[in-house]
């Protein structure tokens, strides 16, 4: 019997189990997924809790129900992967596990300990993350109280995960303050790494303009450094501070530990992949997914489903010997709330900048891209249904071949 090991039941895991349990002839194959946590979390709905639109109910599901019934799961932590023997050491039982071909889809998570500072004073009392369920949580509690100041949202370092998420806090935070009649009170400030609002120039343009009009100031090119918690300052690596009352951080992202630990990956732990075929760069019969790739595109839950497809097709070539035919491009999308029942919508790739026009259907729509709207903004809401009941069985092959051509009217 033959083995396809899976480490992680996240988004690129469990739409990769879906996918090749449809595949592979299980007489001849067994498919094991390794997750060290129960409960799969949306991370996409993180961004609402602080506001109080969703609950820990809304984004917390059990994984086992997502995953085909000809999927075994094991829960349990991963030790040690040994990629010349294709062998993964477990915490638990099973002690390890042999495999003949490995996906590696352990994600990226916050290190805010890499950060002086950081964890050493302030950490959820004026300083809270939203991109883990109890820092979103915390952070709600802290809003629903705030009397008003100084609102940094800083992004420590490059990359993250969904790196439009910084801005859709601070466009959600400009409403809520308004709702809350605090807006007149509050200062909201982004302090980033990049030289603008976003990576891509012609959504960077877009995205500046909004900032601009919701009176939402830009630091740039701000590099962290640490964190001084007697003066509520950030201090980067050229002496530049930023003041703040109210901290809402974007730490350091990095790989698993294990995959550093390993000798796999970068020293973010990221593993260098191929970012055509999502192959291992060193290893033939090993394949990454997702977050846990050194590959440059968006570390979001839209890139890990346009990876599936392509990921499946060219694993399924190569266990037949043959050539590897899909060239993955490097494809995300966003919506991007921004706001009083409005949001965005970008779409682009390696080397596409977002494009005006309409998706999923030139010239029908229905969501407009680089443009506010509210249907984009019910499209955001509405992907959570998608994400459960589509996305994660692998049930959407038409998005993800889809790319926008271009303009359209």
């Amino acid at each position: 019997m033959k083995t396809l090991l899976i480490l992680g039941a996240g988004t690129g895991g469990t739409l990769v189990a879906n996918k090749m349990a449809r595949r592979l002839d299980l007489r001849e194959w067994q498919i094991i997924v390794v997750d060290r946590d129960e409960r799969h979390l949306y991370q996409p709905g993180l961004l609402f809790i602080p506001f109080g639109w969703y609950s820990e109910a809304d984004v917390v599901k059990p994984k086992r129900r997502f995953l085909s019934s000809r999927v075994k799961i094991i829960f349990a932590e991963v030790e040690a992967i040994d990629p010349a023997a294709s062998r993964v050491k477990l915490a638990g039982p099973p002690d390890a596990i042999a495999y003949d071909q490995l996906v590696i889809a352990l994600g990226c998570d916050i290190a805010p300990e890499e950060t002086p500072g950081m964890k050493e004073g302030g950490w959820r009392k004026n300083i809270f993350d939203f991109y883990t369920l109890a820092g979103a949580t915390a952070l709600g509690q802290c809003l629903r109280t705030w009397p008003g100041g100084r609102l940094v949202v800083n992004v420590a370092e490059m990359p993250i995960k969904c790196p439009v998420a910084p801005l859709e806090f601070l466009f959600l935070a400009d409403w809520f303050f308004h709702r809350r009649n605090l807006r007149n009170k509050v200062e909201l400030i982004l302090a980033t790494p990049l030289s603008g609002a976003f990576t891509k120039p012609k959504a960077a343009a877009a995205l500046s303009g909004l900032l601009k009009q919701k009176g939402i100031q830009v630091v740039p090119d701000f590099a962290l450094s640490d964190v001084d918690n007697g003066r509520t300052t950030l201090v980067s690596y050229d002496n530049k501070e930023v003041g703040y009352d109210l901290l809402v951080t974007v730490p350091v992202n990095k790989g698993a530990e294990v995959i550093g630990q390993s000798g796999m990956g970068d020293e973010l732990n990221y593993v260098e992949t191929n970012q055509q075929t999502l192959q291992s760069k060193k290893w033939p019969n090993v394949w990454v997914i997702g977050d846990a790739s050194d590959v440059p595109t968006a570390k979001a839950g839209s890139v890990a489903h346009f990876m599936g497809d392509a990921l499946v097709a060219n694993l399924w070539h190569h266990l037949r010997g043959q050539p590897l035919p899909e060239q993955f491009d490097g494809h995300a999308n966003c919506f991007i709330e921004s706001g009083f029942g409005r949001a965005l919508l970008i779409d682009y790739s390696y080397t596409a900048e977002p494009l005006p026009g309409l998706f999923p259907l030139p010239w029908v729509g229905p969501f407009p891209m680089l443009k506010e709207s509210a249907i984009n903004h019910w499209g955001k809401l509405g992907f959570r249904w998608l994400y459960w009941h589509l996305l994660l069985p692998g049930r959407l092959p038409f998005l993800a071949k889809y790319r926008a051509p271009g303009p359209s009217s």
